[in-house]
């Protein structure tokens, strides 16, 4: 018999390479019929081994993976069917309590017309930032809140855009028993505008309602009595129908951008806010301004209570309605990503600025090839002073001040140095208080490019993070040797040198050709928070072989 652990994904493969063949970045027409098939599969495979210096967890099959195979067929611009088989029989490390099964979980039809379009199945959207209404797929993240209804977006006059929709909320494998409803306008002014248009004058006003109803549960509380005697239990009464609003403007002009946004949610007794009644609000404030060789940006936030899932007693990441965007740098360097933030739901004050600046060539700064110079700060910490974490030193939460130059030296050579300083409450952000101290770290990194020739590239990277408290310090290092357009050899190694001495190791080539990636590596991964725009999801150590399969048409 075969072991259908190990030759689960067989089907899959089989049917991409079969494609693969008349397969085209536009789709793969059927003759004259306006008929286009487009698609992408993902194969994310481990064949994991047991480490106990890094705590691997033990796994059902002798091969796990996640893999996506999504498929779409449209007649001319007037019609598409779509869906999406996930297996994930035998998922990777940390998956395994939610999304263990395979199925079609996302399938939709969509009509469009010159005015419009409707979607029937699962689809996905946002209003505005996200504050209220938010639905997306984030694999990495195992995020997948899509709503199964109906959506509507007309356009019935020029410069104004309606969405209409409603539906049932996935988590996991399964929906939600709450509807989840809402409607979005938006009014594009210029378009009404003959002297904005011509001055490059943009001016949007929008607003958005979402409101959700979800069948009140027997929830009970204890109030304890008075000098040791008996308590009283009580039940929540629970509002069934919760709504919430958004209203927001954005102003564009010669290089001048600003957004302006603010939102309200009624009381909405959840897991997440201790069953409180207090309503939850959120206002955002985003400004930049960019010409040639330089941009700025300043960014402030004030959210509180505004946690909105379409399940109240869910917990993690799953059953989000909204999304509140963390406004802290996203690193993609290893050593700066090793502690990312995680946006609270119960509150915050948020700040982040930039300053980007390009020196002209051929200037002291600048030299012959130019020198960019970029500076970024993020601030984000309790809405009061009393809202200190026990144990902890103060109310921030997170902080990052870095500095990166980048400086192209000759034709074939380029260096990126980045300092950071990061400060890191591990009591709110993980939830353990690391002995009531916060993370206090600096980082160093170091990039240099090489190009022997157009074919041939040299990347390396060195980095170094100090800091005393957690794990302490830790250094990596990368090499990776390209062969253009379609090879890539990459090796790294982090190591921490404070705490556990512990090494993690990577080795991995890279095939690319047309719309297919390829690779195939060894790799020892650390425990961690794997984090995008604020969501946040922990991860498990690993060790084995991998390999990833990408193909799209």
């Amino acid at each position: 018999m075969m072991n259908t652990r190990k030759h689960f994904f067989a089907p899959i493969l089989v049917g991409a390479l079969a494609l693969a063949g008349p397969a085209a970045a536009q789709g793969i027409p059927f003759g004259e019929s306006g008929l286009t098939l487009t698609g992408s599969l993902q194969s994310d495979i481990l064949v994991p081994q047991d480490d106990a210096a890094i705590g691997t967890e033990k796994y059902a099959g002798d091969v796990v993976t996640n893999s996506y195979l999504d498929l779409a067929l449209a007649y001319k611009e007037y019609l598409t069917v779509g869906a999406r088989l996930e297996y994930l029989d035998y998922p990777l490390p940390g998956f395994e309590n939610d999304f263990a099964g395979w199925g079609v979980p996302y399938f939709y039809l969509t009509g469009r017309c010159k005015w419009g379009e409707l979607t029937l199945g699962d689809f996905y959207d946002q209003f505005g930032s996200g504050l209220i209404f938010r639905t997306y797929e984030e694999r990495s993240l195992g995020i997948d809140n899509s709503l199964r209804g109906a959506r509507a977006v007309l356009r019935p006059v020029n410069g104004l855009n309606i969405k209409l929709l409603g539906g049932k909320q996935r988590r996991y494998w399964e929906h939600n028993d709450s509807w989840v409803w809402g409607a979005d306008a938006e009014l594009n002014i210029d378009q009404w505008s003959k002297r904005m248009q011509e001055n490059g004058t943009v001016w949007m006003l929008g607003g958005s309602y979402v409101s959700k109803y979800e069948q009140a549960s027997n929830m009970y509380g204890y109030i304890p009595g008075m000098d040791g005697g008996e308590g009283t239990i009580y039940r929540y009464n629970l509002p069934e129908v919760v709504p919430a609003f958004d209203v927001r403007t954005q102003f564009q002009k010669s290089g001048f951008n600003v957004l302006a946004e603010y939102a309200w949610k009624i009381n909405d007794p959840s897991f997440d806010n201790n069953y409180s009644y207090d309503k939850g609000t959120a206002a955002l404030l985003s400004a930049s301004y960019s010409r040639r060789g330089m941009s700025i940006l300043v960014q402030a936030k004030r959210s509180e209570n505004m946690s909105y899932r379409s399940a109240r007693d869910m917990t993690g990441t799953s059953s989000f309605i909204n999304h509140l965007p963390a406004f802290a740098y996203q690193h993609t360097y290893a050593l700066p990503a090793l502690y990312p933030y995680a946006t609270q739901p119960l509150g915050e004050w948020a700040y982040q600025a930039e300053f980007t600046y390009n020196f002209r060539r051929r200037t002291t700064l600048g030299g012959r090839y130019g020198t960019n110079l970029k500076v970024n700060f993020s601030h984000i910490r309790a809405l009061h002073k009393d809202e200190i974490p026990q144990g902890g030193e103060d109310a921030t939460y997170y902080q990052d001040i870095n500095v990166t130059l980048e400086k192209k030296w000759t034709k074939d050579f380029k260096t990126i140095l980045m300092y950071m300083n990061q400060r890191y409450n591990q009591q709110v952000v993980e939830g353990h208080n690391n002995n009531g101290m916060m993370v206090k770290s600096n980082i160093y990194v170091f990039e240099g490019q090489y190009h022997f020739n157009k074919k041939l590239a040299l990347r390396m990277e060195l980095q170094y993070l100090n800091t005393k408290q957690d794990q302490g310090d830790w250094l990596y290092g990368l090499l990776e040797f390209s062969v253009n357009p379609s090879w890539m050899i990459t090796v790294s190694d982090m190591y921490n040198a404070g705490e556990t001495n512990l090494h993690y190791y990577q080795a991995a080539v890279t095939y690319t050709h047309a719309a297919h990636r390829l690779q195939a590596g060894y790799a020892r991964t650390r425990a961690g928070y794997n984090c995008s725009g604020g969501v946040c999801r922990y991860v498990p150590a690993s060790k084995g072989v991998q390999v990833s399969y990408n193909f799209s048409f």
